[in-house]
């Protein structure tokens, strides 16, 4: 019978479990995805970002949900940050 070190175990990321610890982060807008212009701002270097609230979560997140409120226009770095992925994971750990 096989032992599971508790350690090193990392539960599921789905969901229902994400805790959008990536929604802290800057997205810069490379493409057009049809993000709504209430969610877009400029950066100090002049570029398009997704807008971010005073608390540092981006402007998009649904708080109740904790969902992305425009998810069929989310920006390409959004749609590319695969959920459950090592990068994801690193977030999560530095947002928790």
């Amino acid at each position: 019978m096989a032992v599971k070190n508790t350690l090193l175990f990392e539960p599921e990321v789905t969901c229902a479990t994400c805790q959008a610890c990536c929604c802290r982060l800057e997205v810069m807008l490379i493409t057009d995805t049809g993000v709504p212009e209430r969610y877009i701002e400029e950066d100090s270097w002049g570029s398009r970002v997704m807008a971010r609230l005073d608390d540092g979560w981006c402007a998009a997140l649904d708080r109740d949900t904790m969902m992305c409120s425009i998810y069929e226009h989310r920006p390409l770095i959004c749609r590319e940050f695969a959920m459950g992925e090592f990068e994801c994971r690193t977030e999560r750990k530095a947002c928790l």
